[in-house]
């Protein structure tokens, strides 16, 4: 603040006199505006909380809410399946040939289940807080933290690259149409939605599996991570399991035939 003495006023200033007051003027302009400010912060609101994460929250309730009713779709359109199954076998005029026939394709397209020895693989973020844990390697971002896209990928190409007959991700069969999808930290699998840890099973022979999963150039890459941020990695031998069928929709909504 300045001094009187630097900056005298006279009788003959606007002050004094009584006159025009610009001050006066903006202080009114401030009140106006911040009376519009909360008139439309009020309108908006509608009595609720503008300054919380309310809304995402009700997002996410809502993604998992659909999720969880895409998996009950799932079951009964399964229940169904088997119920239309079941009639068609009574008196359906094929051979027994054709009923072979029926129940091998079937069987390839991932549709029933399928029991064998498996291997399972499990994927995790590292811990928020990883620091380096090797010499010469930066500090992480938090995308060396997470499990990607190109992560669940590799494992799934490589299982079917080491001969396996069928793959279940956490607990959806995998079929040809399937896509593993990620947004964000959470996988999107055939309409539901998962958190990590993810885990990958797949039936087949289990040395010609692991050794997929060694030789997988992408997952080479992924162990880097691994060892140096701790994303987590963990491969076992399950023994004999059974795999459930795809119990989803088969119908194809967007491939065209080859001309």
């Amino acid at each position: 603040m300045s001094n009187s003495a630097d900056s005298p006023r006279t009788e003959s200033s606007p002050d004094r006199r009584g006159g025009f007051r610009p001050v006066r003027v903006l202080t009114v302009a401030v009140f106006a505006l911040a009376g519009l400010i909360f008139f439309t912060s009020f309108n908006t609101a509608k009595g609720t909380n503008i300054r919380t994460d309310t809304s995402l929250l009700k997002l996410s309730d809502l993604i998992q809410e659909r999720s969880h009713k895409n998996g009950e779709l799932d079951d009964s359109n399964a229940a169904l399946r088997h119920d239309v199954e079941s009639l068609a076998e009574g008196d359906d005029g094929s051979t027994e040939a054709e009923d072979a026939k029926a129940a091998a394709l079937e069987k390839s397209a991932g549709t029933q289940k399928l029991k064998g020895e498996a291997v399972t693989v499990t994927l995790n973020d590292a811990p928020p807080d990883a620091t380096a844990k090797l010499p010469g390697y930066p500090e992480p971002q938090p995308d060396y933290l997470v499990i990607h896209q190109q992560d669940l990928q590799a494992v799934v190409n490589a299982l079917w690259q080491g001969g396996a007959k069928g793959i279940k991700v956490m607990d959806q069969r995998l079929i040809s149409t399937s896509a593993v999808r990620c947004v964000g930290n959470t996988l999107i699998l055939q309409g539901r939605v998962y958190s990590p840890p993810y885990k990958i099973t797949a039936v087949g022979d289990p040395e010609k599996l692991q050794k997929a999963l060694a030789d997988a150039p992408a997952i080479q890459n992924y162990m880097v991570y691994v060892n140096v941020y701790g994303l987590g990695w963990k491969v076992t031998e399950d023994g004999t399991v059974t795999l459930p069928g795809y119990s989803g929709t088969v119908d194809l909504h967007y491939a065209k035939p080859v001309e």
